[in-house]
């Protein structure tokens, strides 16, 4: 095994195993969790720049849009009410997250998936057939329950049922759904708003039940993961899984590891309460800074915003989603860089990377917008070749974050819990990742309006910062087995204080038996 934080070579365990097509197929249904999210962003963007819908639900909008088009471009859009049209949901996410947590641990990660599946589907009906703004807000209100449902389980099902050495690739299947599910979004309003009559933005709003339809019906064919089918006291049917999963008989050490693994877990009573003990901090501090950053580096608002922020800067409405469009087929064939990449080249190169290619983008970004609207937001006629350079960096920034901060803001906090932690750990990520997306969602046109072109410099300040904290506090953790993860936090120079040999006394490992430990460093 190769040298990996710090730790030499030949220390650590290496569980027998092939990725059958069996896992790839699993793995492939699980991450189709992500499309209900990823349709989410990117539709509610889209359709809140379609006029008809503007019209019918928020007219003060419609009508400071329409009134005179030689004004402050910045400040057309700065609507409270249709910026919780957006952000409720992601509201909703949050609390939902934390039911989600006891759900995902007690009854397993499928019924998580299939109750994730069931809400989104009653969200999108209710939003399709809208006649009321409280409709739209009930609408996103349950989408958003379905999405902290879906996105608490689905990273932790497919790290469990990954082989080690490819859960990087399989687990990124999620975020790659999510850029797919953006990328179809953007395509379907690009579409929808021609439609004559207009009433694309049904079509639109309601097209989320195809994907909730898809992770229900997966959720009720998937098997479940041995980890969680030994963590419920279904021991003997979970090896015959993990044989199947794995496509070898020789499974003893891993099926002990897990075992001990649970067992630890069960002594816990109060999972919740047991995160804040000392030997947690470093697992603790990546399930809330991590998704925090992943929130500052300003995706969200690329994203959901893309085809408003497009038509502020001067593009039409029409052009406006066809950007929007350019830009989710960036993301996503720079998503599939990174499934080739992360377990070839490790987690860290690709986070370092991403956020200088990030910071570089929106320097420009912002000196370009700066350049042609200044302060007042009056830009006069935009010629062609600017509005080409300001898309294409944009591009280069989505690129940027969709093979570093994207998937990695996923994999990283999904595969360092250990068991006895993994559903309340994983819960309070989401719900960090769910409450920066609702208040960088509810602030950011807000901020359009008032900061201008300064809103890239702030998101571009705090990619620096995460680029520093992921230099010196993130340790690597590609190859490691997801039982035996503690040695990264045991060699680490900083993080080695607070796990201490007597908090993992085989050897680092966080389960108590199961072959020989890792040795220390």
């Amino acid at each position: 095994m190769p040298a990996v934080g710090g730790i030499g070579p030949g220390t650590g365990k290496e569980y027998p195993g092939n990725l059958t097509p069996y896992v790839m197929v699993t793995c492939i249904v699980a991450a189709m969790g992500g499309l209900i999210f990823g349709y989410d962003i990117g539709i509610s963007g889209g359709v809140t720049t379609m006029t008809p819908f503007l019209k019918r639900f928020f007219r003060s909008v419609w009508e400071k849009k329409e009134a005179d088009k030689s004004k402050n471009q910045y400040c057309q859009y700065d609507s409270q009410t249709l910026t919780m049209f957006t952000s409720s949901l992601y509201l909703a996410a949050l609390l939902s997250s934390i039911v989600a947590s006891t759900v995902t641990r007690k009854l397993g990660r499928k019924l998580s998936m299939l109750f994730g599946g069931l809400l989104f589907f009653a969200g999108a009906l209710i939003n399709g057939f809208a006649k009321a703004v409280w409709m739209l807000i009930v609408g996103r209100i349950l989408l958003g329950f379905g999405i902290g449902f879906a996105n608490q389980s689905v990273p932790l099902y497919l790290s469990e049922m990954a082989p080690y050495r490819f859960r990087g690739a399989l687990n990124i299947g999620f975020q790659l759904s999510i850029t797919v599910g953006i990328l179809i979004a953007n395509v379907l309003n690009y579409f929808f708003a021609k439609i004559k009559g207009g009433w694309g933005w049904r079509l639109s709003l309601g097209g989320a039940m195809v994907p909730a339809l898809i992770i229900t019906v997966g959720s009720l064919v998937l098997p479940d993961t041995p980890n969680s089918m030994i963590e419920r006291g279904q021991t003997e049917e979970a090896k015959a899984k993990l044989k199947r999963i794995r496509g070898v008989d020789d499974v003893e050490e891993e099926f002990r590891d897990l075992v001990a693994a649970s067992e630890t877990s069960k002594l816990i009573e109060h999972p919740w309460r047991n995160l804040l003990q000392r030997k947690y901090r470093p697992h603790i501090t990546m399930a809330i800074l991590i998704p925090f950053f992943q929130q500052l580096t300003g995706i969200n608002v690329i994203m959901f915003y893309a085809p408003v922020l497009f038509s502020t800067i001067g593009f039409k409405d029409d052009s406006a989603l066809m950007s929007a469009v350019i830009t989710g087929v960036v993301n996503v064939g720079a998503t599939v860089v990174s499934i080739y990449g992360v377990d070839k080249w490790g987690r860290r190169f690709l986070f370092l990377e991403g956020g200088v290619q990030m910071l570089i983008c929106q320097a420009v970004v912002a000196a370009c917008i700066g350049a042609k609207f200044g302060i007042n937001g009056n830009p006069g006629e935009l010629p062609k070749w600017y509005a080409i350079v300001v898309v294409l960096f944009i591009c280069i920034y989505v690129a940027g974050f969709a093979w570093s901060w994207g998937p990695l803001g996923w994999l990283v906090p999904s595969e360092i819990f250990p068991l006895e932690i993994r559903s309340a750990a994983q819960s309070i990520n989401v719900s960090v990742n769910m409450l920066f997306t609702f208040a960088v969602a509810q602030v950011f046109l807000t901020m359009l309006c008032h900061l201008k072109f300064g809103l890239f410099l702030f998101f571009a300040f705090f990619v620096l910062i995460m680029s520093v904290f992921v230099y010196y506090f993130l340790p690597e953790t590609k190859g490691i087995p997801i039982e035996e993860m503690s040695r990264v936090w045991k060699s680490h120079w900083y993080w080695s204080r607070f796990v201490e040999d007597l908090d993992y006394p085989n050897g680092g490992m966080e389960m108590g038996k199961g072959g020989q430990g890792v040795k220390d460093v």
